[in-house]
Parts: C-alpha cells; sequence; structure tokens
C-alpha cells in the first residue's frame, strides 16, 4: 500500500524548492506592481481606503521584499564561509525611520519615485508616515545605528542584539514651559520592518536559588540553578543592508513574554487577576526603554533588561555555534567576539560563564579562558555615577547564580591583584569588584574589564582620561587591554539621506566615492576658494534652513523668521554636564544687551534647543522649563524681533535631527571639559557643514584638529584646568567681577522670566553659585561670551563664513562610523568582509 502511494507522489519534473524565486525587479514598472499588490492583498484595501498609512505599508513591503532576498543571501555566505562573527550587544539603537535608509541603500530612490508618481502617490509625505523607532534614547542608541549600518556597507558579519521596547523612553511634550512625559507607543501600529523568529525563543531564569550535586567523571561538583521564575525571549528580526552591496545585516531585538498565557488552575478559581499577573510581569522587562531606576522595582527591572539582553542573545550565539560545530567549543573563542556597548550588557561576561560551566560541563578555567577571550567592552561614560552599579541583596533576589559566578570572579581576580601588589589592601578595595559599604554593591564596569580582552574609550581625550583616572588601576595591571576608538557616523544618513542637495553638489563635484569612504570629502576644500562654489553652497544651505523653518512652523505652530539669521542649534539630551544652562545664560545676555541698546553690529540671531531630560531628573527638567520661559518672554517683546528668536523643540528625535542638522549654522558642543566622551552630534553638523563652537571636550579635541583653529570657535578651560580650579572655585567671585554675567543672575533673581512662579528657579541660580558646582558654568561664561561674539562677527560676513562651512565638510572624513568600525575590525574582532551570496 506505502508503494502505491509513493507512486502517486512521484513527479515527471522536479518541481522547484520552496525558496527558489527569481530576483525581483529593482524598475519603477516591478515596483508599482508590487505596491499595489501589497495594498490590494496583502493588506486588503480597495479604493475607499483613505489612510495614507496603507499606503506606505504597501511601499515600505514591496522594499522590504527586496531586502528579503539580499538578507538571505548574506546569511548563507556567512554559514558557507564559517566566518568569524561579532555580536554588538547594546541596550538601545536609536534607528529612527527605516524606509529612506532602505531606499537609498537600495539604490532605489529614482525607480521608487518614478513608481509612486505612476500610482498617484507622494514620496515625501509616505515617509513621513512612518513612526521613529522607540529603541533607544541619545547618543549611545544612535552610535549602535550608525556602527550596524558600517558593518554591513562594509561586509563584516556582524549580528547586533538589542530589546523590542514596546514603548519608547516617552513623548516629550511642554506644557506651561514644562517637560510633560507621554507614552510613545511607537508600535501601535505594528513594525512593518520586522520578522518575529519563535522558532528561536529562548529561556531565560529569574530568582530561585542553587543546589549543589556532587557528582562523579569529568563534570563531578555541580552547581544547578532552580526554582526560577523563568521568562521567554522572543527574537524580532530588522535587516540592515548595507550600501549598494547585496549584503543585509540583521538587528535581532528581544522581546519579553511569559512562558505560560495564564495559570489557568487560578483563572477556574475565580482569581482572574491573579491568573494573568505572571504574564502581565513578563512582558513588562521589555516595555518601557529606560524605567525610571529612582526607585527599587524600577532598578529591580532595569537588572531585568540588562539579563533578559545578555542571556538570550548569548544563548543565540551558542546556538549558532553548535548548529554548525557540534557541542566542540575548542575554537569558540577564535570564531567569535561579543562586544559590549557601554556597561549595561557587562552581565554577559558572568553569563557565559554560567552557560559554560553548567549548561555544557566546562571547568572554571576552560569556561574562563572563552569568556575572557571573546568579551570586548566600550566605555561611554566619564561620570562615576553613570556605571552601572547593581546590590547584591537585588542580585541575590534576582540572579543568585549569578551572583556566585562574580564572587567567584573576584576572588581569583584579588589574588592577582595581590600577586602584583602584596599587602596594598587599599588598591585591591579599590579594584574590587564588590564595592564594601553599608551595603554590598557590584561594580558592573569593574566586571567588564575583568572580562574583557578589549576595553576602549570613544575618544582620544576619553580613552586618556579612562586610563588616568575612573580606570588608572586596571590600565596599570592591564596596559595592553585599553585603546582608543573614536566615534563616527554613517555618511548615508547623515548626509547622503538627510541633506540630499548639498549630497548632490558634493557628488557632482567630486563624485560618488565620499558615501563609502568619506575621506573623500577632503577633496572639496579648494573649492572653498571659488566663488561660484561658494555661492551654490550658501544658497544650499539657504534653503535647507527654510526647510528647517517650515518643520518648525508644522511641529510648533510658531511664527516665521528670516533664514538670513544665524541658526544657533543645540540638540541633545538634557544633562548638567552638556550645559545648555550655559547656552541659556548667554542668551539672557544677548537678550540685556537689546533691552540695553547695546546693539550695534549686531548678528540677528535664531537660538534653537532641543533634547528630553530623564523623568527623574529635577534639575534638568527645570532647565527644560527656564529655556521655554526665556523664550516666551523674548519672543514676545517687540524690542528683540529681527534679532533674537529662541525656540525649544519639543521631542527632538532621529527624524528631528535630519532637518535640524542640514539647517544649522552654528553647532552648540559646550559641554564641561573632561565630561563628554565624545559625541557624535558635533559630527553630523560638522559633516552638514555647520560651524562649531566649544570646548576641547570629547571628539570636539579632534574635529579642531581636522579642521584647523581658524574655523572652529573655542572657549573654556581645559579638563586639565578644571581640575586644578575646583580646589579654589568661586563662582560668586566671578561672578561679581563679570559686568555680563551678573546682570544676567539679576535678571535670573528678580524673577524676570518668572513673574507669575516666583523662585521657581531658585534651585538653578544656587547651582551656578555652588563653589562646588562639577559642571562650572561661570567659569567659563566669559570664555564663551567672547567665542559668541567672534562667531557673530564672523557670520555678518557670509562669503567668509561659506568658506570655513565648506571646510568644515572637507574636513569631516575622519569621523565616519566606516573609519571607526573598521579600527574595530582590524584591532579587535579581526572578522574578514564576507560578500553576499550573488543574486540568481
Amino acid at each position: 500500500m506505502q508503494s502505491m502511494i509513493n507512486k502517486l507522489f512521484v513527479k515527471s519534473t522536479p518541481t522547484p524548492a520552496l525558496t527558489e524565486k527569481p530576483p525581483l525587479g529593482m524598475e519603477a514598472g516591478p515596483l508599482a506592481e508590487d505596491i499595489s499588490r501589497h495594498f490590494n492583498y496583502t493588506l486588503g484595501r480597495d479604493k475607499n481606503s483613505k489612510s495614507a498609512h496603507y499606503a506606505y505599508t504597501a511601499l515600505a513591503l514591496a522594499v522590504r521584499d527586496r531586502l528579503m532576498e539580499r538578507w538571505k543571501n548574506t546569511a548563507y555566505a556567512y554559514e558557507e564561509g564559517d566566518s568569524k562573527r561579532a555580536y554588538y550587544l547594546s541596550l538601545e539603537f536609536l534607528m529612527g525611520r527605516t524606509l529612506g535608509n532602505a531606499m537609498l541603500n537600495l539604490g532605489l530612490e529614482d525607480p521608487l519615485h518614478k513608481a509612486l508618481f505612476d500610482l498617484g502617490l507622494d514620496m515625501e509625505e509616505l515617509v513621513e508616515i512612518e513612526p521613529d523607532a522607540g529603541l533607544g534614547n541619545g547618543g549611545l542608541g544612535r552610535l549602535a545605528a550608525c556602527f550596524i549600518d558600517s558593518c554591513a556597507t562594509l561586509q563584516l558579519p556582524v549580528l547586533g542584539y538589542g530589546l523590542r521596547y514596546e514603548y519608547g523612553m516617552f513623548r516629550q511634550v511642554i506644557e506651561n514651559g514644562n517637560q510633560v512625559e507621554e507614552p510613545d507607543h511607537w508600535l501601535r501600529d505594528g513594525h512593518v520592518w520586522e520578522i518575529e523568529r519563535p522558532e528561536l525563543i529562548q529561556r531565560i531564569r529569574f530568582g530561585g536559588r542553587t543546589e549543589t550535586h556532587e557528582g562523579h567523571g569529568r563534570r563531578g561538583r555541580r552547581i544547578v540553578w532552580v526554582d526560577t521564575q523563568d521568562v521567554l525571549a522572543v527574537p524580532y528580526d530588522i535587516p540592515v543592508p548595507g550600501y549598494q552591496n547585496g549584503t543585509v545585516n540583521t538587528l535581532r531585538l528581544w522581546k519579553a513574554a511569559a512562558t505560560d498565557e495564564f495559570d489557568l488552575g487560578e483563572f477556574n478559581a475565580g482569581d482572574y487577576v491573579g491568573s494573568v499577573e505572571r504574564k502581565n510581569m513578563a512582558e513588562n522587562i521589555t516595555m518601557v526603554l529606560y524605567p525610571n531606576d529612582a526607585s527599587e522595582s524600577g532598578k529591580e527591572l532595569r537588572l531585568r533588561q540588562q539579563y533578559l539582553l545578555a542571556s538570550a542573545s548569548l544563548q543565540d550565539a551558542i546556538r549558532l555555534w553548535i548548529r554548525k560545530h557540534g557541542k566542540d567549543f575548542r575554537k569558540f573563542a577564535e570564531k567569535n567576539c561579543f562586544q559590549l556597548n557601554d556597561t549595561h550588557p557587562s552581565i554577559a561576561v558572568a553569563e557565559l560563564m554560567r552557560l559554560l560551566l553548567d549548561e555544557y560541563g566546562m571547568g572554571w578555567d576552560e569556561a574562563w579562558a572563552i569568556t575572557s577571550k571573546t568579551m570586548a567592552y566600550t566605555n561611554h561614560t566619564l561620570l562615576p555615577e553613570a556605571l552601572e552599579r547593581w546590590s547584591v541583596r537585588l542580585f541575590r533576589q534576582l540572579l543568585p547564580r549569578l551572583l556566585e559566578i562574580i564572587f567567584d570572579i573576584n576572588a581569583r581576580f584579588m589574588a592577582e591583584v595581590s600577586n602584583r601588589w602584596p599587602g596594598n589592601f587599599e588598591r585591591m578595595a579599590r579594584m574590587s569588584l564588590i564595592e564594601e559599604g553599608w551595603e554590598q554593591h557590584v561594580r558592573m564596569a569593574y566586571l567588564a574589564i575583568v572580562g574583557s580582552y578589549s576595553v576602549n574609550g570613544v575618544a582620544e581625550l576619553h580613552s586618556d582620561l579612562l586610563k588616568q583616572g575612573l580606570f588608572r588601576d586596571f590600565y596599570e595591571l592591564w596596559p595592553d587591554k585599553f585603546n582608543n576608538k573614536t566615534n563616527g557616523v554613517t555618511p548615508r544618513r547623515w548626509l547622503a539621506w538627510c541633506n540630499p542637495k548639498l549630497s548632490a553638489l558634493v557628488t557632482e563635484t567630486i563624485g560618488d566615492a565620499w558615501v563609502t569612504d568619506l575621506s573623500q570629502l577632503s577633496k572639496l576644500a579648494p573649492y572653498a576658494d571659488n566663488a561660484a562654489f561658494r555661492n551654490r553652497w550658501q544658497q544650499i544651505k539657504l534653503e535647507n534652513k527654510e526647510r528647517l523653518l517650515e518643520y518648525k512652523e508644522k511641529e510648533l505652530g510658531i511664527k516665521r523668521v528670516s533664514p538670513d539669521m544665524m541658526f544657533d542649534v543645540q540638540v541633545k539630551r538634557i544633562h548638567e554636564y552638556k550645559r545648555q544652562l550655559l547656552n541659556v545664560l548667554h542668551v539672557i545676555h544677548l537678550y540685556d544687551r537689546i533691552k540695553r541698546d547695546d546693539t550695534a553690529h549686531w548678528t540677528p540671531r535664531c537660538v534653537l534647543l532641543g533634547g528630553k531630560a530623564a523623568p527623574g531628573y529635577f534639575i534638568a527638567k527645570l532647565i527644560i522649563k527656564l529655556i521655554n520661559n526665556v523664550a516666551s518672554v523674548i519672543n514676545k517683546d517687540p524690542a528683540a524681533e529681527g534679532l533674537l528668536s529662541v525656540v525649544f523643540v519639543p521631542n527632538y528625535r532621529v527624524s528631528a535631527m535630519e532637518v535640524i542638522c542640514a539647517g544649522t549654522d552654528l553647532s552648540e558642543q559646550i559641554s564641561t571639559a573632561g565630561k563628554e566622551a565624545s559625541g557624535t552630534g558635533n559630527m553630523k553638523f560638522m559633516i552638514n557643514g555647520a560651524l562649531t563652537i566649544g570646548t576641547l571636550d570629547g571628539a570636539n579635541i579632534e574635529i579642531r584638529e581636522e579642521v584647523g583653529d581658524g574655523n572652529f570657535f573655542l572657549f573654556g578651560l581645559t579638563a586639565e584646568e578644571v581640575e586644578r580650579t575646583r580646589g579654589d572655585y568661586d563662582p560668586n567671585a566671578i561672578i561679581s567681577a563679570n559686568d555680563d554675567l551678573h546682570r544676567v543672575m539679576h535678571y535670573l533673581e528678580i524673577n524676570h522670566f518668572n513673574n507669575f512662579e516666583p523662585n521657581i528657579f531658585d534651585p538653578i541660580i544656587m547651582s551656578i553659585r555652588n563653589p562646588h558646582d562639577p559642571w562650572m558654568t561661570a567659569a567659563d561664561f566669559g570664555s564663551y561670551v567672547q567665542a559668541q561674539r567672534k562667531a557673530a562677527d564672523a557670520y555678518r560676513d557670509q562669503d567668509a563664513w561659506t568658506r570655513m562651512s565648506i571646510l568644515n565638510t572637507a574636513a569631516s572624513g575622519k569621523f565616519s562610523s566606516d573609519r571607526t568600525i573598521g579600527e574595530y575590525n582590524r584591532d579587535i574582532w579581526k572578522l574578514q568582509q564576507v560578500s553576499a551570496l550573488p543574486m540568481e
């Protein structure tokens, strides 16, 4: 009988495999056909569908289809070549919008414009429909997005791992000048670019306890983690295309889910709330980006997020290894590298040890040899308070097995320190992974350093300060571990996509090789002396400023100002060390000059600020309030009209920066020297021809070195001078001696900007006058005002300013993330470039 059935299914000609499909067309005709097909059949829409959302989704699906072909071929190439792989673990990936980047990198812009025109659709309208992916907050997440773009463009086998937050940090609205946080439900309408991979779910353990089992043979004594409350990590994959090279890498995001939908027994017993409690607790882990960790529950949730990311990602990487090599881990360290993007994923060191010890039966030395040769740590902060520290009590409650491993790592590490510096108990206490005190804490940055073979900073100054200060003890023990990798940004999004008119002029002038080799921009330098070229450059800047004005009018409903004003911009996360406050003090100084009729040789200026403050960061939120109050007074005062305008852009995000950076004249990079690790906004502005006013901090130093002193407005104390000044810093004496600052403080102290809210800015006033002010706002005010006058004077000579603008773009080649990733690969990862399999 079975043989007869088999004969029924014998075909005279072989059928094609399920995955065998001819390549999709990249011309306007096939694109229009696919957009129409998705609209009508995938989405089930008809002629009565009025929402542009469905047209956008159909367009995105047509583009995604073409990514999918290349995505599979890239994965096949990595698998067939048995390539060494790097895994980039980051708690943030600030991706922005995907559609425009995908069109650019696939080379589909022109055919898609034609296809949409033929369908009666408007490209710009559809692009605007896509929400910014709520997967990050600031520079850390945007850097991660640039890095994985560069990895794909350089055709390096790198897989990004992050968390799939249901809600972004928050949507910022301004009410009566105050920041108000609203939910950023960016996934409300789904995310067309992601592919769920339920077959790759990983199980994550929390809580419980450990048991010791005495055994025999190879494994011997075993530690078992039991009675855990498990959570599932569900992967969602997002394609990351390289620039027109056929490579599409993967960003894998984990969503937390319960192991069971609900407890049926509790449900049947009438406890409806209790029956779904575990499901809700599990899903909460990836519900919100960066929960407020001021409370104990917030700290617990943050630690759960970090462990879920580390454990799921490491289990997934091991799964890939076993699929190819079985459980033979002898060459695992040669073929794998885990890059920890800041301290957040540093628990991966202990988790990889747990997996190798407990799940795969290795001895300690074998497991540690693998772990310490595969982990690499990037530090992004010089602020000690920003380094992750978790209480031993919380660790014991949530991750008891991990805590045991951390104590074991520390015991062995302390023995190594003791051997190097016998009897130096003070040094041992400083370097211990466990910080003693009224409550013990685990120093996560130290865990990352001890467990990694590479530790890097993200700008030359930052890396030097890590070695001289924050991590000096570790540098003295392991100098060869430490290195620098100055950050960069992707030229695809931050010039080619966001500034199409300038991009076209650059390509027309020097060719298009700059898109993947930003150093080619140096060829623009001679054109700074070409009057006709300067005129075209200046006209494009004016058009970009008009576009920015239209954006501001649409977003804020504010009246337009002249695009001939100097557009003076500071947009970034609101933090005291970034010194938005210093910027506001200068604005008040300008207003004071207007009120005193000191406007001879005046340069009209539009000051634009934007950024979010962490919900629990009181003083940062108060600075936002001050900015908005100052703006309200100035913008309503007829005396300031045409001379000074101040705007706070709410809900600053990637898509906003794409408009802002192209229309900026003066880039504010004014952090206290020695506090900003690198910065990447400074690079985006520079590439787009803005001039920088800044301190010698972070990558500002390297920007100034590249462009030259005469094309950078420098002010402020150096990092060394800041440290020398701390002991006898007297801001009140500085205020008394500086008439400009004295008048500015007078405005604040008489409640000029808060007549109906008396004394609300007293905490800010006290912070400026505090001799222990770590940001030294008053100390740099006088120098800042002088640099601002130089910038204003320079701007009045538009021809000379345009020349400097061109030279800034021409000198920006170093600040490509392609260069940064090339250095990561050369010095740390050592991956081979792998081309995707050809389209058939």
